[in-house]
């Protein structure tokens, strides 16, 4: 994104040669969702959505929002985690150069700009919530049990559905890291999706 002599942007990755891993925290927190979620929460958002960094090694998108504005325990929604400073660790996240694009496998989506940057919460909050329904399909109630683990997850994830005379007589859930192992059918579309973060913790 061109900018004139006038226009600074309000924040510029140091590194411009490479990804380097930056404290969440200290100029931004960060929303994650996997790509397909992400897609369909661009299309909702539109003008509203502030700068994006997309990695396609991961399938994750990330949103930079307002430092404090949302915490893990504030609201939860399915494969979507906040990025923020914990009382007891930092969390790190990859950031490519400014002027990294498409033809890298990690990039600005949205590109970092004067009248792109940070995106308010509220509206990310109501367009994840709605794509997460319109990518995933309506929230299961309550716990499920994970297919592999046989373990409860708060986070289950619908890999197989059974279906007999136009009614659905049988749901398979899985937790998140193991949703992607399921492959008797691969009808959902988050189903095969990485789970591997591109964001790291220290201590």
């Amino acid at each position: 994104m061109a900018t004139s002599p006038t226009q600074a942007l309000p924040w510029t990755p140091p590194n411009t040669e490479d990804i380097e891993a930056l404290p969440v925290g200290r100029w931004w927190d960060a929303i994650a969702a996997p790509t397909p979620v992400a897609d369909r929460t661009l299309e909702l958002l539109g003008r509203d959505s502030g700068a994006v960094i997309q990695d396609d090694i991961y399938s994750k998108t990330y949103w930079l929002t307002a430092i404090d504005t949302s915490t893990p325990r504030t609201w939860r929604m399915r494969q979507v985690r906040v990025l923020t400073t914990l009382a007891d660790e930092g969390t790190l996240l990859g950031v490519p150069p400014v002027s990294w694009g498409a033809e890298h496998q990690t990039y600005w989506r949205i590109p970092l700009g004067p009248d792109r940057y940070l995106t308010d919460i509220n509206h990310l909050v109501r367009a994840l919530r709605q794509a997460l329904d319109d990518v995933l399909g309506p929230a299961p109630d309550g716990r499920q049990m994970c297919y592999h683990c046989q373990l409860p997850t708060d986070e289950p994830v619908p890999v197989e559905v059974e279906n007999s005379r136009g009614a659905v007589e049988k749901i398979t859930y899985a937790c998140p890291p193991h949703a992607p192992l399921y492959s008797k059918r691969r009808v959902w579309t988050l189903a095969n999706a990485t789970v591997t973060e591109h964001e790291g913790r220290v201590r």
